[in-house]
């Protein structure tokens, strides 16, 4: 055999076209039995982490905390590091709402490395959009076994949901793999953020009636529901 091929691919550029070996990680880690989170607030300002902190809609002493980076290995020692601490080490966690992927390409993007790093960091902390719903979903095996062609009609029929609330300023999406990183064997993690949450939900509903979710959707969830409370990301790009 060759040698895989790992790089993400994205569109030309200059005529030559785009390959990155850089992705982010994005992890949702849930916490119950919270009841003051300004607490929570300043020790992530002092930590100084990239993050969002959401208090869960469903239950009220319930937050979320999500992360990123680049090397993965920082979810294993510097955040786990810090939350082992008070106030982090004072509340319940909640495994069921673990969330872990990785942004990936499509093969046409326009400006590879901003869609892999950036795009999702911007997404997440936009303080226009404070509400969220995350969750994984796992596809049948039934749908890698369709021809490519098949397979790229029943995307584009899900696509084109997610880019006309998009482009209606109702909700942005973030996209990531979570294959061989998800406890309960799924293929990816979406997150939808915007100004409302009605919005969101509706967009959940409205793909429930695609070709994809309907006849080729496994398993979704659990949803995690939450309004952001802090937000923060630097300026520079990674």
């Amino acid at each position: 055999m060759e040698k895989p091929d790992l790089r993400e691919k994205g569109g030309e550029r200059g005529g030559v076209r785009q390959t990155s070996d850089r992705r982010l990680f994005m992890q949702l880690l849930a916490f119950g039995d919270c009841r003051i989170t300004p607490g929570l607030i300043r020790a992530l300002e002092a930590a100084e982490i990239e993050a969002v902190l959401y208090e869960d809609v469903n239950d009220p002493t319930g937050i979320a905390l999500l992360t990123w980076s680049t090397d993965p290995a920082w979810f294993a020692t510097s955040l786990r590091a810090s939350l082992q601490y008070p106030p982090f080490s004072d509340l319940r966690f909640k495994p069921e709402y673990t969330m872990l992927g990785r942004s990936y390409a499509i093969g046409h993007e326009p400006d590879l490395d901003d869609w892999l790093l950036d795009k999702p960091r911007r997404s997440a902390t936009n303080s226009e959009y404070p509400w969220a719903v995350w969750y994984p979903l796992r596809r049948t095996g039934a749908f890698t076994a369709l021809p490519a062609e098949e397979q790229t009609a029943i995307l584009r029929e899900h696509g084109a949901i997610g880019h006309a609330y998009g482009t209606a300023g109702y909700a942005q999406d973030i996209r990531l793999a979570c294959a061989g990183l998800d406890r309960n064997d799924n293929d990816f993690v979406i997150g939808l953020v915007g100004a409302e949450l009605y919005p969101l939900s509706a967009c959940v509903q409205a793909m429930r009636k695609t070709r994809q979710t309907s006849s080729f959707i496994q398993q979704m969830g659990p949803f995690f529901i939450g309004r952001a409370v802090w937000q923060k990301m630097r300026t520079e790009k990674l």
